[in-house]
């Protein structure tokens, strides 16, 4: 119990004198795990809606690529994203692997099946009559669109809450194209596996508390989100 008690004495200094450092890490954290989360919402939501309302020839397919990509081992996209962007791939020329903007891009592929897939999830609990009311509109996709989120708007804030969680919480895959370099592309979680590799282990939970409260910041507005809509209704 003692050791317990140490790491959680060492987790309060290292939040008291790391503040600068600890400031960067947490600021990258929330601009990469930020902007993957809007940009896989904002082609997921779309993509679920389509997935939840068509009956279009490859439906069931498309609808099981989501599925397999909502599990998929993030290793696994880290892997691939990695090939892709390395110096002999076919987007070598960019140059960006081990940059923040390769993390962005494996956590926009890891989040986006989530996104699609909650959101047609709930789509297709939209009751025949909703759905028949909602043909008989004629209205065109984009507004189609929004009826549609406003009507589900409690499943799809599950899908932004999902989707962030997906991708704040994610260290392999960012871990393989951004290689956790200080100062440049270390994030929280990253960050707690190398103070875990060090035996830091104050400083890892420090690290992990503060991602812990992100997340239940974040989470717990969405959820607020849901409750009022659903109070409204």
């Amino acid at each position: 119990m003692d050791f317990i008690f140490d790491a959680f004495g060492e987790a309060a200094d290292f939040l008291r004198e790391s503040s600068g450092e600890l400031g960067a890490v947490v600021g990258l954290t929330l601009l990469v795990a930020g902007i993957a989360t809007v940009v896989a919402v904002t082609l997921g939501v779309p993509l679920g809606i389509t997935l939840g309302l068509g009956r279009f020839r490859g439906r069931q397919l498309l609808l099981t690529f989501v599925n397999v990509g909502m599990g998929i081992p993030p290793v696994l996209v880290g892997l691939i994203v990695l090939m892709i962007l390395w110096s002999d791939g076919p987007l070598g020329s960019l140059d960006i692997l081990f940059t923040p903007i390769a993390m962005v891009i494996v956590q926009i592929f890891l989040a986006l099946p989530i996104a699609a897939g909650v959101t047609a999830g709930a789509v297709s609990s939209l009751s025949r009559d909703a759905v028949e009311q909602l043909a008989a509109l004629r209205l065109g996709t984009v507004r189609q669109g929004i009826v549609v989120v406003k009507e589900v708007w409690p499943g799809v804030t599950a899908a932004v809450a999902a989707s962030f969680g997906r991708v704040v919480s994610e260290v392999g895959a960012v871990l393989i194209v951004g290689g956790n370099i200080k100062g440049e592309t270390r994030v929280l979680t990253t960050a707690i596996v190398q103070e875990t590799r060090q035996a830091r282990f104050g400083a890892a939970l420090a690290l992990g508390l503060v991602l812990l409260i992100i997340a239940f910041i974040v989470t717990g507005t969405l959820t607020w989100l849901q409750s009022r809509e659903r109070a409204d209704a």
